[in-house]
């Protein structure tokens, strides 16, 4: 299964000036990390034609009036598509907002990340994480030092509890290009998706079917 990522930023080879349906039937799903404009969400789910699952960035705040049509929220869910399992957590660390405005303690992050870890505990592990936040590396220079886009040591204490073979998140724009856009913690493979990232997941293609346990 061919998984189109994206977060943060409307990328130039997917927009409608540079023939986005070349990218119809390359992929199978789109997962979006968050701080995306719903539209852009409609735009991709409507050309591509395939399931688009999102979790929302700290910037999303209006996805909760108006979410992305046609789209479906996987924030606090694990959903399954064939035997492939995806689970979602949005938003970020707090830095001037709150909740509502998708901004959590780490406190706040460990208590819905537990809820997940029930879930997994009933249903069987996972093999993606999607978050919009990223996780908190061993190696300090992997992870960016400004206040508002700090990761998170609760996402960083689930991979090494619950070891998902990926992990993607936006939040952090490649600016530095010392930070990699792909890294590694244990056995997880960390991947920001800023602007976007195609990932082969070797699963069996079977996207149109997913499916949310009951627990989820």
């Amino acid at each position: 299964m061919r998984i189109l990522a994206v977060a943060d930023t409307p990328d130039p080879v997917l927009d409608d000036d540079c023939a986005p349906e070349r990218w119809r039937g390359r992929v199978d799903l789109v997962i979006s990390c968050g701080d995306l404009d719903r539209h852009y969400l409609e735009f991709l789910v409507t050309t591509l034609e395939v399931p688009l699952l999102y979790v929302p960035g700290n910037h999303d705040a209006a996805y909760r009036e108006e979410p992305p049509e046609g789209c479906d929220s996987i924030d606090g869910r694990i959903v399954t598509i064939g035997d492939f399992r995806i689970a979602g957590i949005g938003g970020s660390l707090n830095y001037n907002a709150g909740p509502d405005a998708y901004q959590f303690t780490e406190r706040q992050l460990r208590r819905r990340l537990r809820r997940l870890g029930w879930r997994i505990a009933l249903t069987g592990p996972v093999d993606l994480v999607v978050s919009h936040a990223g996780p908190k590396h061993d190696d300090p220079a992997l992870d960016p030092t400004d206040h508002a886009h700090r990761p998170s040591a609760a996402f960083r204490h689930f991979i090494d509890r619950y070891r998902p073979r990926w992990w993607l998140h936006g939040h952090n724009h490649l600016y530095d290009r010392r930070i990699p856009r792909v890294s590694r913690i244990g056995t997880t493979e960390v991947i920001n998706a800023c602007g976007h990232y195609l990932l082969d997941t070797g699963a069996e293609r079977r996207a149109s079917g997913i499916t949310s346990p009951r627990a989820g």
